[in-house]
């Protein structure tokens, strides 16, 4: 698992049945102390987020799968929470509350 920031969206007319009806997200992986990692992801996205949200993302094809309910499912990357606050060493670094 790993924190990540919502960049974007993806939309692509072709692709796998299995990605029917689901929706994609561009996502910024993050530092636990919420600094950007030099990279990004494209997930679906399972828990309702939206562009400038900070996420829980699963990054494993099997737990993916599960989630998507097909064993054929080309999934690996799945939003699976919105992130309210992040504490690192007891120190507030992130809140989406205030």
């Amino acid at each position: 698992m790993f924190l990540a920031e919502v960049i974007g969206t993806v939309v692509s007319p072709v692709q796998h049945p299995a990605l029917d009806g689901e929706r994609l997200l561009l996502l910024r992986v993050l530092q636990p102390d919420g600094s950007p990692a030099a990279e990004t992801r494209i997930a679906l996205d399972r828990a309702g987020a939206g562009v400038g949200e900070r996420v829980l993302v699963v990054d494993e094809g099997n737990s993916g799968r599960q989630l998507v309910g097909r064993k054929d499912a080309p999934v690996k990357t799945v939003i699976v929470g919105v992130v309210d606050y992040v504490t690192l060493d007891g120190r507030l670094t992130y809140d989406a509350l205030h």
